[in-house]
């Protein structure tokens, strides 16, 4: 493993990983955007944002089916 790699383990932010989800979300990610977050995000904040974006997902899919019924 490089010197550069070995500080960057596994360090990144709560707020780095969920903007990396939500862009993974919307389908938006570079190649090299993908390998630095893969090399960087903790894989347990990955699961905890995935399931915040899922839930807020399915709230926002709700709010518009309700608005759009009444």
């Amino acid at each position: 493993m490089s010197d550069e790699h070995k500080g960057a383990e596994r360090n990144a932010s709560f707020g780095a990983t969920m903007k990396a989800v939500f862009w993974s979300f919307l389908g938006i990610r570079k190649r090299s955007d993908y390998e630095k977050d893969s090399a960087s995000l903790n894989p347990v904040h990955v699961i905890i944002a995935g399931l915040i974006g899922v839930m807020l997902f399915i709230g926002v899919l709700v709010a518009l089916v309700k608005f759009a019924v009444s």
